[in-house]
This record gives C-alpha cells, structure tokens and sequence, in this order.
C-alpha cells in the first residue's frame, strides 16, 4: 500500500514540475527588453528569499533540511494576514495482536507523516508570502520613485532612474520565482491530498476485514475522523496555494506591463501615464464581444494521473486564435450516483482535479484574471471531469 502512494506521489511531482519550470521560463520573458533598453544589473537584491527545505533546480535535498521539515512544530502560522493551520493531534492506540491491530499501525503512522508534512508545508506558504511582501514593497518603493521623478521632469536615460528600474525590476523576478515555489508547493500538498484520500479508503476498508476485536474498531474510528479531519486542513491549504498562485501570477504579468511603460518613459524623460495599474484594470475590464462559446476541452479523471496537458495546450492555442481576449471557465463536474457520502466525496474530488487543471493553465501562460472555476453535477457520468468552457 506503501508502494502505491509513493507512486501516486511521484508521478504528480514529476508532471507537475515540469509545469513549475515551464512558468518559470513563461514569467521570465522580458530580459530582452531589459538588456536593449539597460544592460544587465550587478546590484545586489534588496529583499529576502523564501526559507525552502529543498535545494535550488538540479540539486539533491540535503539530509539535516529534510529533518528539520518532518519535525516542524504542530501550530504553524499560514501568513500574518491568514489563518493557522493546526494540524490534528493523532490519538494513540494499543496493540490488541491482531493482524487488524498492524493494520491499523500502519495507517496511524501514514496519517502522522501527512500531519508533519501538512505543517510543514504550511511554514512553506508563510515563508513566501513574506518573501512576497518584502519583495512587493520594494518594487512598489522604486516604481514610486521613478514615477514621482518623471512626474517633476527629468532628462532622457537618467542614470539613476535606471538604477531604480533595475532594482525594480529585480524585485519582481524574485516575486515570479516565488510563483514558481509556489507552484512546487502545491505539488508537494496535491500529493498529501491524494495519500490522505487513500489513507481514508484504506481505513474504511479495513473495517470489513474479519478478525477484529472490538478494541480495534474503535481506534478505527478514531482515526477515520482524524483522517477527515486532516483532509479538510490539507484540502483549505491547497486551496490557498492556489489562490496565491492565481494572484500573484496576475500581479507579475501586469506590473511586467507597466514596467515596460516606465522604461519607455525613462528612456524618452517623460510620464506616458499618472496610473499605471488603474490603465491595467481598463484594459483588463474592457468589453469583449461574447458568443455562444462551447466546450474547449474536457478532463475525464476516470483513470488515476490522466496525461491531458498536451491536448489542452493544443485546444487552448486553437481557442485563442479565434479569440486573442477570451476568457475561460473551468467546471468541476461530478456524479450523482451512490450514497450521500458518496456524492460529497465525488464533488471534493472533483473540485480538487478542477484546482489541478487551473494551475497547469496559469502555467502554460493563460492569465489567472481570465480564469473563473465554478462546480456542477452530471447524473450521465460514472466518474468525475473537468471541463473547460470559452466565456
């Protein structure tokens, strides 16, 4: 059972880090612009790195920051301006000797393992939004400077506008590579989610297996409402990753825009705007003639890890060279079918896969403000999908 989680976990890494380097060449792309306009700055950043137990891309995580990852205190701060996420305190149980009891340890230790990686992984998150923050001020900090300096009037391809311009732009480089940390980190949670989800099923099923004593039963019990219990938690932070992602992903590419603006008006002495980002909110909120729309792709989840990436890429440049300003709606579609219990579960699932297929869009360069993710049933279907609409 073991094997099989550690599988399931390892393929939805590897997939969806090649989607987190594939971002981080997309978020990178105006370095041409940089060099025409400025050359290439030496300056050192002005802003911190998020703390990450893993070493940077084409490294080995060492040892002695691995360890300091499982024993992550229980109460971990998401962020000052977030919640924290407590994880559950795994009661323990007595071995009655039966083959049900090893069991039964066998998941109990599962389920404290994604208890130490859920808090974690929740230390991970604070960490960048406050590598975020810091970042954020002093990109905001050399944007104000520089606008403030057109604004008086300057001379054309002032030095020390430049210098500002650079350090602003440095600021917002390392803000889309803590999208990208972003990106792994929701890797890491997908997979706690999915082992947590097996953990569940595997509890359940070991309720039916003959030999147990009464005692065993009941720390089966236990655990199943601390495992839903865990599910909850690990599904609120994944959500939240996500959110961030989303957010950030937005704030980068606009204030790449307008970044562009500013070396243009660094480079000529003069404001071509007194508000940037009011002039990126009316672009982004003009009016687009709206048709019928349709169906641009659909996900079928009936199968575990489905490798749809590339057929979505295809269908979302076919898309979106009919309509250049279109706009998408993902849907998480569930069955009807089964107990009440059942359905709820089929629906979280399926919101959970509409989550996975958001984050691999915003990665194959879909602006996260033209995303919108909403839920629905079909009682025709026997599994859950997602399907993606043009709006």
């Amino acid at each position: 059972m073991n094997r099989i989680v550690a599988e399931k976990m390892g393929s939805r890494r590897g997939l969806l880090s090649a989607l987190a380097l594939a971002a981080a060449l997309g978020l990178a792309g105006c370095e041409s612009i940089d060099d025409m306009l400025f050359g290439t700055s030496d300056e050192e950043p002005k802003y911190p790195t998020p703390a990450s137990s893993e070493q940077p891309a084409g490294g080995t995580p060492g040892a002695p920051a691995m360890q300091a990852t499982m024993q992550a205190p229980m109460a971990m701060p998401m962020a000052a301006r977030g919640s924290v996420i407590t994880p559950v305190a795994i009661a323990p149980g007595s071995d009655t000797g039966t083959g049900v009891s090893k069991t039964i340890q066998q998941l109990r230790g599962q389920i404290e393992n994604l208890e130490n990686h859920l808090g974690a992984n929740a230390q991970r998150l604070a960490d960048i939004r406050n590598a975020n923050a810091s970042s954020a001020g002093a990109y905001q900090e050399d944007k104000a400077h520089i606008m403030a300096h057109l604004q008086l009037g300057t001379t054309r391809g002032n030095p020390e506008l430049i210098s500002q311009w650079n350090g602003a732009q440095a600021a917002l480089d390392q803000m889309s590579s803590n999208i990208n940390t972003l990106n792994a980190l929701g890797t890491d949670v997908t997979s706690d989610s999915s082992a947590a989800h097996f953990a569940l099923d595997s509890i359940v099923a070991t309720f039916n297996i003959s030999g147990a004593v009464d005692e065993d039963h009941r720390q089966l019990a236990v655990l199943e409402d601390e495992t839903n219990q865990t599910i909850v938690l690990v599904d609120r932070l994944l959500k939240d990753v996500s959110d961030d992602i989303q957010r950030q992903t937005a704030y980068v590419a606009n204030e790449r825009a307008n970044l562009t603006t500013l070396a243009n008006g660094i480079k000529n002495g003069e404001l071509y705007s007194s508000d940037l980002s009011s002039m990126s909110m009316m672009s982004a909120a003009a009016p687009m003639a709206m048709g019928p729309g349709g169906v641009v792709a659909v996900v079928h989840f009936d199968r575990k890890n489905p490798n749809y990436q590339q057929s979505l890429y295809a269908s979302l440049n076919q898309a979106l060279a009919s309509r250049p300003g279109a706009n998408f709606e993902i849907v998480a579609v569930s069955p009807t079918r089964g107990s009440a219990a059942a359905v709820q579960i089929a629906q979280t699932t399926a919101k959970r896969h509409a989550q996975e297929v958001l984050r691999a869009m915003t990665d194959m360069g879909v602006p996260a403000s033209r995303l919108a993710i909403s839920s629905s049933t079909d009682p025709a279907i026997s599994a859950g999908e997602v399907r993606v609409f043009l709006r």
